[in-house]
């Protein structure tokens, strides 16, 4: 059954960037906005994700944080983070288990690939509580961002 909008969202603990761990729970009293994607270093991520940096204000002017998460491994995400000059945390779910517990996980992805993060995004509130959710099965589509800071815009 999908995550729905006013369920607590599923607590997480996972690596960044710069192998320190952080939990969905070091954000209470904060928003977050939770981003999946399925790869570093490809077209459509790189796409969302530089349009996320690029307007990075959007989200912390509205007291939110930005939490990417991947399948990949901390060494791809941070030289990621390095060549897109991302200033936001990228989070490894090397081990999926973010990934299936926010029912955004593609059993078979591209060319066989198992266990490839779907594209998605949610905001959580500053009490730990999902008021948004989008979980797109078309990895070349962007989740409305719009609709992220709107909702962001109302949680303030």
């Amino acid at each position: 059954m999908p995550l729905t909008i006013g369920q607590t969202a599923p607590g997480f603990t996972l690596f960044d960037t710069n192998k320190n761990q952080v939990s969905l729970s070091d954000f209470k009293g904060r928003n977050v906005v939770i981003l999946f994607f399925p790869f570093a270093f490809t077209g459509t991520c790189t796409t969302e994700l530089c349009g996320v940096r690029d307007h990075l204000s959007d989200y912390t002017d509205l007291n939110a944080e930005v939490l990417a998460i991947s399948v990949d491994s901390l060494h791809s995400l941070r030289r990621y983070k390095e060549d897109q000059n991302f200033n936001f945390t990228l989070l490894s779910d090397f081990n999926k288990e973010t990934s299936i517990n926010y029912e955004s996980i593609y059993e078979v992805f591209a060319q066989g690939a198992k266990g490839v993060s779907k594209r998605s995004a949610f905001v959580v509130d500053k009490d730990g509580i999902i008021r948004y959710a989008e979980v797109l099965e078309n990895a070349g589509e962007i989740p409305d961002l719009d609709a992220v800071v709107r909702t962001l815009q109302e949680l303030n």
